[in-house]
Formats: structure tokens, sequence, C-alpha cells
């Protein structure tokens, strides 16, 4: 599998640069009859565009997608969905000291030995940038999602640094998008107290020239049991790899996750009950997948996601020569990835599950 693509009967490739002229994306699997417009997608773009508040990078994208392909009078068609989205505030300029020079923390080496050449301005393919593709076709697999079995993907932050919210129940989307206040909700975490301080401290490294890393959770609500396969391409592992595939992510755990290391299994084990006919379990210590399969229960992931890596601060590396010097690295860069990770999040996880909810179909029909 070629490593610009992912899925199999749902399946993206996508192509792009974090100073190129676009990103496309195609989407190749998606059932017809699927209503889709550019509005569908404009949302969750949105949330993951740049510049939205102060704790975003101040680049201006207004990120408006354009749908080339598969979409005939207001429906999918069948055949290969194109969607591009353009690129217009890139400040190229700002990377010209980079490209003899490799960052720490980012992928600058790892290119050059792969490839023995790499596009220096702004990471080129390893950026961020790359993921508004994902999230469009992330907002496609979501429609799909609820129209097959109304499944539901919502992420939201738990975690900046040290502060931690506090989440009884998983929250719906108007309660990690805005604040009992009516304010715009800049951190998506669904506490709004821990929001505050969240805030209060990616303003603090902001201003210190530094950042910051956190933790985001993904919930697929809706799910039915019967997703996955039993040894390889387990729903976990493609839902971990779809997650670890994201910029930044350094951990995956689902459900009670590394808390597991501690249990007993007679406190670990989910009892099955049987209520009206449906069978479920008391709790939800396994994130909603057995064995690799779902298991009817809420989907329940964590990532964890690390500080930005471009920070404006003096940093020592080497040269392409291996000649030690110094960099400071320009540009406009996140100081916490949390609040534009979260859609990035989101748009993985429904892809996972529309690829495997159409597995699940072709083998059930």
């Amino acid at each position: 599998m070629a490593g610009n693509s992912f899925g199999q009967l749902f399946r993206i490739t996508t192509a792009g640069e974090s100073h190129g002229p676009a990103n496309v994306v195609v989407i190749d699997g998606c059932p017809p009859g699927l209503p889709l417009a550019v509005e569908d997608l404009a949302h969750d773009l949105a949330r993951r565009r740049p510049g939205q508040s102060r704790l975003t990078t101040q680049r201006k994208e207004a990120d408006a997608p354009e749908i080339l392909s598969g979409v005939f009078e207001g429906e999918t068609t069948g055949t290969p969905i194109a969607i591009l989205i353009r690129s217009a505030d890139a400040k190229s300029g700002d990377y010209d000291a980079l490209r003899d020079r490799y960052r720490p923390g980012h992928a600058d080496f790892g290119y050059d030995a792969r490839y023995g050449r790499r596009d220096h301005r702004g990471g080129g393919r390893s950026s961020a940038r790359e993921t508004v593709a994902r999230v469009a076709a992330g907002a496609v697999a979501k429609k799909l999602l609820a129209q097959a079995f109304g499944g539901e993907v919502l992420g939201y932050v738990v975690q900046v640094g040290d502060v931690r919210a506090t989440i009884e129940a998983p929250p719906t989307l108007a309660e990690v998008e805005t604040l009992p206040s009516g304010e715009s909700n800049l951190v998506r975490c669904p506490d709004p107290e821990a929001a505050a301080r969240m805030v209060a401290l990616i303003d603090e490294v902001r201003k210190a020239r530094d950042s910051i890393g956190g933790v985001a959770e993904v919930v697929a609500r809706g799910v039915p049991a019967g997703l996955g396969e039993p040894v390889f391409h387990k729903l976990k592992a493609d839902l971990a790899s779809a997650l670890m595939g994201l910029p930044a992510v350094l951990g995956v755990e689902y459900g009670i996750g590394f808390g597991c290391a501690t249990a007993r299994g007679s406190e670990n084990n989910d009892p099955f009950v049987s209520e009206d006919g449906v069978i479920r379990t008391e709790g939800n210590r396994h994130g909603g997948m057995l064995g690799g399969i779902s298991s009817g229960m809420p989907i329940v992931l964590r990532a964890a996601v690390k500080p930005t890596s471009s920070i404006p601060q003096q940093q020592r590396t080497v040269t392409a020569s291996g000649e030690a010097t110094t960099v400071t690295v320009k540009g406009r860069h996140d100081p916490c990835l949390l609040p534009r990770f979260v859609p990035m999040a989101e748009a993985m996880v429904a892809l996972v599950l529309a690829d495997h909810w159409l597995r699940w179909r072709a083998i059930r029909a």
C-alpha cells in the first residue's frame, strides 16, 4: 500500500505540501446516493482552520473546499470524489534558513535519509497542513456513518500540560464548541473551569516563546457490533494506526487504556447483560472493542499529542553535512496543537469506521 493512501474499501489518497498551491484528496469507494455539498465539508474544515483564535497559528487560510468530481445533482455517484483546498497565505521566506539545517523534533532529517531531498518550506509534506485534506475526507465519512447507522464521532480536549478536565459523560458538540457564557470554547474542552485554566496555560507558554502538549479524547457513538477483523486489521489496530499517522501523536489508548496494568481481571472485565433483547455490557472499560471487533458500546480513544516542535527559541542542531549550528524557527505556529487536533482526530476515526462498515456490509450481505 502506498504511503499516501489509507483504507481498503473506503480509501483516500492525499497530495500536497505545506507551502504548495493546494492540497487534494481523492476518496474511492464512497457508495452512491449520499447527499454531499461543500457546506457539508465546511464546518469541520473551519474547526481545523489556522488563524481561528489567538491560541492557534496566525496563518490565514479560507480553506474553502472545491468538489471536483464524484458528485452529481447533490449526491455521490459512486465514482472517485476529488476535493481541492487551495492555500493562499504561505510565507516561504520564513524558512530560507532551514534549507540546510535540521529542526529538532521535526521530520527534516528523516526526509533527507529517505528521499535524499526535501521541501524545507514549512515542513513540506510532513506539515500538519496536509491534514486539511484528511479532514475534508473525514467529513464525507461522517455523513456516511450518520446515514448508515446513525453513527456520530466527536472529539474534545481532556488535558493540556498538567491541567486535566473532569468529564462525567461524553459531551455534545455544543458543549465542546461553546462555553456556558456563550463564548467560543477556544480549547474545545467541555469542562469550563478546566478550559479556562488551559487557555491561561497556553497563553503563558506562548508568551514564553514555547509550546505545550496534551491529550484529546474521541468517542464514536452508535457504532454497531461486529466491525473489525479478528486477527490482522483489528478495529483497535486500524484506529491506532489512523491516529498515530497524524502529526505529533506519540501515544494512543482506548477504554481503560494503561489503567489495565494495575487492574485485576475481576475488576477489568465488563459483564454482559441483555436489555429489551439488546446485548450490551454494564461498563465500558473495554472502550467499545473486544478481540479487535466492535461490541456495540461507544468506542472511546485518547491520543497524546506532543508540544509543537516549532518554537521561536534558539536550539542546537546540525547541518546536512553534520556541522554543529543553531536554529531559531520563524514562521507562524500553534503554541498548543490540541484545539486544532480535535477535528483531525475525528476525521481519522470516521475514516476507519466507514471503511470497516463497508467491509462488514460486504461479508454480511
